[in-house]
């Protein structure tokens, strides 16, 4: 079984600056991870791969420093690893970055199954695995929290709003996994040494099946952010000292009709 998995370098913080022309995160300078959700993605990817043979290739979209989590797949087990990066691929919204990766999975290989975590903690749309398939026209599946083979395709079940459905599919097929699918094992120490010299693919548009620049990054992109601003910070704070703070508390309370 050949498996891909989608990762992504996010910022560990929140406090992230936003360029207000453009709506792209400001990530120079910033600490960055690899999206937590994806690490339950590439932990069910290696447990398949232990359960059934093949290989694990890991690729993600961004900038040159996105090989840090590249090398942090390969510690966890991962076979081989690709970063697309490329200036005309940045600014790309869902649709983009989904059409993007859909080109830059078929210009590494072909696959039985693609794996992505849920959703990224930067984006939180939840959409991009399931265009991506929609691009690439094969079988996905969402919300998915249990995961089986069965003969050419697989037996997942997706965890809805009120019921499990369990769902068949051929392969080649794409899933988005839940975070109670397994437990993410450590990197290893041992394997972190064994890694430290392996090569890390970087890839730019040009080697896509469609290498026309105006589908990609800003320029490709549905949407555009028409404004955007931090919130504003509005709490009051007092601060009370004394035998009489119980009462002005009351009154405060009852006041603002708390009481």
């Amino acid at each position: 079984m050949n498996i891909f998995v989608c990762i992504k370098q996010v910022p560990s913080t929140n406090k992230v600056q936003v360029d207000e022309q453009t709506g792209v995160l400001k990530r120079n300078g910033v600490a960055s991870k690899m999206n937590p959700y994806d690490l339950y993605a590439l932990e069910t990817a290696l447990r398949l791969r232990t359960a059934h043979g093949g290989t694990v290739m890991v690729g993600t979209m961004g900038p040159p420093q996105a090989q840090a989590v590249v090398k942090e797949a390969y510690m966890m087990g991962a076979d081989d690893g690709y970063v697309f990066s490329d200036r005309r691929l940045g600014g790309a919204d869902v649709l983009a970055t989904s059409y993007t990766l859909s080109q830059a999975i078929r210009s590494v290989g072909d696959f039985d199954l693609i794996l992505c975590g849920k959703q990224t903690t930067d984006g939180d749309t939840a959409q991009v695995g399931p265009a991506i398939a929609e691009y690439l026209g094969i079988p996905h599946a969402a919300w998915v929290s249990h995961i089986e083979r069965n003969g050419d395709g697989i037996d997942v079940e997706q965890q809805l709003q009120d019921v499990i459905e369990t769902v068949h599919m051929p392969f080649p097929c794409l899933v988005t996994v839940e975070q109670d699918i397994f437990m993410p094992r450590l990197p290893s120490l041992k394997t972190a040494k064994e890694i430290a010299d392996k090569s890390i693919h970087i890839q730019g548009l040009d080697t896509f099946l469609d290498t026309d620049a105006n589908h990609y990054g800003l320029t490709g992109s549905a949407t555009a952010v028409e404004r955007i601003f931090p919130p504003q910070n509005d709490v009051e704070k007092e601060t009370w000292t004394g035998a009489d703070s119980a009462e002005k508390l009351h009154d405060t309370l009852k006041k603002w009709k708390f009481i």
